[in-house]
């Protein structure tokens, strides 16, 4: 597998970057290549203040190395060495930060990972990834169109996986230090999937294809909602609310996220780390909203649902 792994996680880099770029209609993204200290590197590519996105980013990366014992004991995998442990990991990762209050922010990751003892030997190897919605205005179409294209893609592989990899994802993204508040409409989320000793059985073959059509699944659950709400008209109240929730965003990020922990504590390069985070965003002291008003309807939306049942 991590023969094909590095070659698999590019082209699903270079099917983003023409998706997102083609969505934009007038900015192309540039392209930063990095090496790691430890082992490895990857290649960040960012759009700043393009036609549609003040700011997207799709990075992958290869890296490989020895992990500090905190770090191996944090990830959670099986067969953690008592002395050396190394690990291999690759991966994409996406957000997308539309300049437009009425589209919403999308996050996306995939990725493969092995733990090895210092003799090479495979201890223990893994699929993760998911994707999940931010809106930033109450459009209830939006997030039930996103969760039903997901739907159709995990029923395709398994009719188990969209009703566990959604409540995951529900659980996952959520600001524990804010009483569990939601960061968005959720997705699918998934970790230490792993090929024939996972619930699912799926062998290693299937178990891939199944996330590779998670990390494409873009064209079909987020593209439309930004051609839905394009030229959707947006002033000054839009703007500072999307800012407010750009700053929720940005307390995860730094505060829960599972990447940005790892990629932190395992020396990775910094600017692409935290590339995920907004060019802007703002905090308010405990902010208070009507009822009725668009930013209460939001926050309610925001609360786990069944979104395939219905808007």
């Amino acid at each position: 597998m991590r023969e094909r792994a590095g070659p698999w996680i590019a082209s699903i880099h270079d099917d983003l970057t023409a998706l997102f770029e083609g969505l934009d209609r007038g900015t192309r993204f540039t392209e930063d290549r990095w090496e790691r200290t430890g082992g490895g590197g990857g290649v960040t590519r960012v759009m700043v203040d393009g036609a549609t996105f003040e700011k997207a980013g799709i990075n992958r990366s290869e890296v490989f190395g020895v992990l500090a014992p905190a770090a191996a004991a944090r990830l959670g995998g099986t067969g953690v060495q008592n002395g050396e442990t190394h690990f291999y990991a690759t991966g994409v990762s996406l957000v997308i930060h539309p300049r437009s209050p009425m589209i919403p922010t999308v996050h996306l990751n995939v990725r493969y990972f092995e733990l090895c003892d210092a003799h090479g030997a495979v201890t223990d190897a893994w699929f993760g990834g998911g994707t999940d919605l931010t809106p930033m205005y109450p459009h209830r179409e939006d997030p039930t169109h996103f969760h039903r294209a997901l739907k159709a893609i995990c029923d395709a592989h398994h009719p188990g996986f969209h009703p566990r990899f959604k409540q995951w994802c529900d659980e996952y993204f959520a600001n524990k230090h804010r009483e569990g508040e939601p960061r968005g409409c959720g997705g699918v989320f998934f970790d230490h999937l792993r090929p024939t000793t996972d619930e699912s059985a799926l062998s290693l073959t299937s178990m891939q294809a199944f996330v590779d059509a998670v990390g494409r699944s873009l064209h079909t659950a987020y593209a439309p909602l930004v051609e839905r709400h394009r030229h959707d008209p947006w002033g000054d109240e839009e703007r500072h609310y999307q800012l407010l929730r750009r700053g929720r965003y940005v307390e995860f990020n730094l505060l829960h996220d599972r990447g940005t922990i790892f990629g932190l504590q395992t020396d990775a390069r910094v600017e692409s780390v935290l590339m995920s985070l907004p060019p802007l965003a703002a905090w308010e002291y405990a902010p208070q909203y009507a009822e009725g008003s668009f930013q209460a309807r939001l926050i309610e939306m925001l609360r786990p649902y069944d979104w395939c049942a219905g808007a």
